[in-house]
């Protein structure tokens, strides 16, 4: 369990309490798995606002995820009504096991606090309301009960102790070794796509992985700021062997010749692409080799004074943003990012229409990065620091696919509808591309998932 404990510690603690974690992690060791769970749950909890987490909603579903057996799985799913019991604190795996596993009723230890902050300490008893056998009985359903439909699955014999497993006729418990058979579960095979995740840790935090990453964060912070030092003070082909000895890779492709660039008293060219980190616009600049404009609806301070390309910031108020962008085409080529917010997994949030109505010709480009360690994005951290993580990855790449250009709709006279169909066509386009599923969920969406509010700024 101590990759759980390590992402709570890393994403809603800090770097010290992560560093500490791993420090005593030897130490837990020699104690009981009960004894060690309540260490674990001391030194990642203590002090942790209880308000503000957001962990077991926003990161631990992926890791979660990664970890469910298909064979198990494929048992739980076949109930009508189901129950999950666990040791791990309640506020760790509500969230993933009502809306990953559809499981209707979840029992978790339940955490001590004072003063809106978690103490680090665990109740004695499981939620004392279903320790009342009338409250089972309600939550399990009276019909359900009689009879032999009742049935239990456990993976430790201590477990068996707790009340829901009076009523189970049957119970099978389950073993290391059977557990290391089964199968993984398939992404295609959740109940619920897993769209939207939070958290800075790209990798799976087990004690091995969480050594080296400790090891090469002092690497890595010079490494970040030695990359970004190289691309906002030396010209493009002076920087890109240097970035490219760095371990950085940008891979480019197109199935249309670059557009040129316009001519004096013509419009520019508009670049719409999906949104992967706020570099989406320097790599398309990188990959095309010309300066261009781009527009965000979210940035910070600090990006928008270093970035080495032209930045302008939207208001989300429609017709502003439309002269904006009518006034910046006139002045040059600009990239724009519809999605409004970005997405790490192979799906494309709602593409936003506004970018239709500007120009005649639209220049789709599909966009896709990788990394290892850490992410560059969040949706609950300080944004200011997504380029840092981004750069320090040990091999950050980052895939531009120029597609062939779309009509706009600048000339045309009715753009209700229209405009609604360049967006979802641009959309399919880059999503058949990149083979991403289109979806109908926008910023809004994410940040009501991810950090509970509304993602205005």
């Amino acid at each position: 369990m101590f990759p759980y404990f390590m992402l709570v510690a890393f994403e809603a603690g800090s770097l010290l309490r992560a560093l500490l974690l791993l420090i005593l992690y030897p130490f837990i060791c020699m104690f009981s798995k009960e004894m060690g769970l309540k260490m674990m749950v001391m030194v990642s909890f203590c002090g942790i606002k209880k308000d503000g987490f957001v962990v077991g909603r926003a990161v631990l579903p992926k890791f979660f995820l990664e970890d469910v057996g298909l064979q198990g799985f494929e048992v739980v799913k076949m109930c009508k009504r189901k129950m999950g019991v666990s040791n791990l604190p309640h506020v760790m795996v509500e969230s993933f096991v009502k809306e990953y596993l559809e499981v209707d009723y979840v029992v978790g230890k339940e955490l001590k606090v004072y003063n809106g902050y978690f103490i680090g300490l665990m109740e004695d008893k499981n939620k004392k309301k279903i320790d009342n056998v009338h409250d089972l009985k309600h939550m399990l359903g009276e019909g359900e009960i009689k009879g032999s439909k009742v049935f239990g699955i456990s993976g430790t014999k201590s477990s068996l102790a707790h009340p829901f497993f009076r009523f189970c006729k049957e119970i099978y418990l389950t073993n290391e070794e059977m557990k290391r058979k089964w199968q993984a579960l398939p992404s295609e095979n959740y109940p619920k796509p897993l769209i939207f995740h939070d958290g800075r840790l790209a990798l799976r935090p087990t004690p091995i992985s969480t050594l080296a990453l400790f090891m090469w964060l002092p690497f890595g912070i010079i490494l970040a700021i030695f990359r970004g030092v190289i691309a906002l003070t030396l010209p493009q082909k002076v920087a890109t062997p240097i970035l490219t000895f760095t371990g950085m890779r940008l891979l480019t492709s197109a199935t249309t010749p670059n557009p040129k660039s316009s001519s004096k008293g013509e419009k520019g060219q508009l670049y719409v692409c999906n949104h992967k980190t706020l570099l989406d616009p320097l790599f398309l600049s990188y990959a095309l080799s010309k300066p261009l404009t781009a527009v965000t609806y979210s940035l910070s301070r600090l990006s928008e004074i270093l970035a080495p390309i032209k930045t302008v910031r939207l208001t989300r108020d429609r017709d502003q943003d439309g002269n904006m962008m009518e006034k910046l085409l006139n002045e040059g080529d600009l990239v724009v990012c519809p999605e409004g917010t970005t997405c790490r997994e192979p799906f494309l949030l709602r593409f936003s229409p506004l970018f239709a109505e500007m120009n005649d010709k639209i220049a789709p480009v599909a966009m896709d990065c990788h990394v290892t360690m850490f992410y560059g994005t969040t949706a609950s951290g300080l944004k200011c620091l997504d380029p840092i993580f981004f750069l320090m990855n040990p091999r950050p790449s980052y895939t531009v696919q120029l597609l062939e250009p779309v009509s706009g709709l600048s000339t045309c006279q009715d753009r209700s509808q229209l405009r609604f169909d360049v967006a979802n066509r641009v959309q399919r386009e880059i999503g058949e591309s990149l083979n991403f599923q289109c979806t109908k969920l926008t910023r809004k969406d994410k940040y009501l998932i991810l950090a509970g509010n509304n993602g205005v700024v």
